[in-house]
């Protein structure tokens, strides 16, 4: 039998189950198989990359953080941030290692300030590592794109051995080994350069001592 419906009612009645088909798919079921396959197959990744210690999570192998001393006085927001003597220090951060500001200062190689800045932490650091200014590598003196890389350099890993040993009261040699267990390849066998996750070097030395 005939539909007695207009043509136009048909042709909204049809678009709306198509409609009501494609946010099934679209909306419903192809996410949940999504996330199915993520959980099943990369459980990890699809959970945040957590570093977890003493069934606590400390952190994400994906971002970086700071390592800072407690505040003198928490109350005083302009107070300046003190590295811990007893981490391994990441590379500097436009955003502070804040998620929701990641991104770069956007100062170009020949900017005034940016130089001023970059003068300023070679000296700090060097300073707080023991070594020749001429000695700390571009990683530890400049800042990712992101704001929220946790690599830093095999060779700036390897500069803070020293400090952190001392501070730990552990030997240079076993903090050595430890950065050694971290390094990481380049990519594929050739992109980039070797690298020392942070977060994760630091969770490993918080389970030595």
């Amino acid at each position: 039998m005939p539909s007695q419906l207009p043509p136009v009612v048909r042709n909204h009645l049809s678009a709306l189950r198509m409609l009501l088909v494609f946010t099934a798919l679209a909306g419903i079921v192809y996410p949940l198989a999504v996330t199915g396959v993520a959980q099943a197959a990369f459980s990890d990744q699809a959970n945040g990359s957590r570093i977890e210690r003493h069934g606590k999570t400390v952190g994400s192998s994906l971002l970086g953080q700071n390592f800072n001393l407690p505040k003198k006085n928490p109350d005083d927001p302009d107070e300046v941030p003190r590295p811990d003597p007893k981490w391994f220090q990441p590379r500097p951060s436009a955003g502070g290692y804040d998620p929701l500001v990641s991104g770069a200062s956007n100062l170009g190689p020949n900017d005034k300030s940016l130089v001023k800045t970059v003068k300023e932490r070679r000296a700090a650091i060097a300073e707080f590592d023991g070594v020749n200014p001429k000695d700390v590598p571009v990683d530890a003196v400049t800042a990712s794109g992101s704001g929220l890389d946790p690599h830093i350099s095999k060779r700036f890993a390897h500069e803070q051995v020293n400090r952190v040993a001392k501070a730990r009261g552990l030997t240079v040699v076993s903090v050595r080994e430890l950065v050694a267990d971290h390094v990481q390849g380049r990519v594929i066998g050739f992109l980039g350069a070797e690298r020392v996750n942070v977060v994760e070097l630091n969770a490993a030395l918080a389970d030595r001592t």
